[in-house]
């Protein structure tokens, strides 16, 4: 029953920090090291971090099903109803898969297994944090207010290779985040903030997928009814709770920058030195 209330723990840390530009794996490694699983396997927190991401994924397929689902239903000539294909959200997905590329080049080149061996770790979240909090900062006080896109139908290809490469960055170094590379990229190119945070969550789609089922194929399929329950449940609550803070992202962007998520991401960052320097966290 413990581990169930940790379960919802980590469900509610992952659903608000995957969506606000702040790290989600940053989050989690910090709360494991005060908040572990007790009687699992060897191996299950490192799938279970990220396999419940699933839950947030489908919190953007729901809430935005109409935008990215291609197949319409129409009304024919003689009155009757054909599936035709979107075209605009055809090419909408042929971006998202061009700026995913990158992201898959560092999985087939084994480049994700030496960044986990090597920066997978509390000081180098800690310098991403900080690094890409002043990025932000720095970004929007420098940022022209008109912007050159403001919807995601405007996107370019170039626009979306330039946008997969920022998302390399978070690929390759934990703390980053993954929404917060992305939104950067896309401010630095001129595109608006809703379009940035709209377009961060459609790349999210075949990005922890992809992750996630590469995580659960690692492990296996061999869970025991525990760990399935654990998974099940936060999963369940990160899906909740994804539902709720991507409305509140959109809502807050459309009348604020994204500063203060840049304060926040300085000072958690102070505090994972803070709490290394005195031994609480190695």
């Amino acid at each position: 029953m413990l581990n169930i209330f940790k379960a919802i723990i980590f469900g509610i840390i992952e659903g608000i920090t995957e969506w606000l530009p702040i790290s989600s794996t940053g989050h989690l490694i910090l709360a494991e090291s005060f908040i572990k699983f007790q009687g699992l396997s060897e191996g299950f927190w490192e799938m279970f971090e990220v396999v419940i991401q699933l839950g947030a994924i489908l919190a953007v397929v729901v809430l935005y099903f109409k935008s990215i689902w291609p197949l319409k239903m129409e009304k024919s000539k003689n009155g009757g109803k054909s599936l035709k294909l979107d075209k605009q959200i055809l090419s909408l997905w042929g971006k998202i898969i061009v700026a995913c590329l990158p992201a898959i080049a560092v999985v087939l080149l084994g480049i994700d297994d030496f960044a986990d061996e090597h920066f997978y770790n509390p000081t180098c979240i800690a310098i991403m944090l900080i690094a890409v909090g002043i990025a932000f900062i720095v970004i929007e006080n420098t940022k022209k207010k008109e912007a050159k896109v403001n919807s995601v139908q405007e996107l370019t290809y170039k626009q979306a290779v330039i946008i997969g490469l920022f998302q390399l960055i978070a690929a390759i170094f934990p703390g980053t985040s993954r929404s917060g590379a992305t939104i950067i990229g896309a401010l630095l190119i001129g595109i608006s903030r809703t379009t940035a945070a709209e377009y961060t969550f459609y790349l999210a789609i075949p990005a922890m997928a992809g992750a996630s089922l590469l995580k659960i194929l690692d492990f296996g399929f061999e869970f025991t009814g525990a760990e399935l329950a654990v998974l099940l449940v936060g999963t369940l609550v990160s899906f909740v709770v994804s539902m709720l803070i991507i409305r509140f992202l959109m809502a807050y962007i459309k009348k604020h920058d994204f500063k203060v998520f840049g304060y926040y991401r300085i000072a958690l960052g102070i505090l994972v030195i803070a709490l290394l320097l005195t031994g609480v966290i190695a």
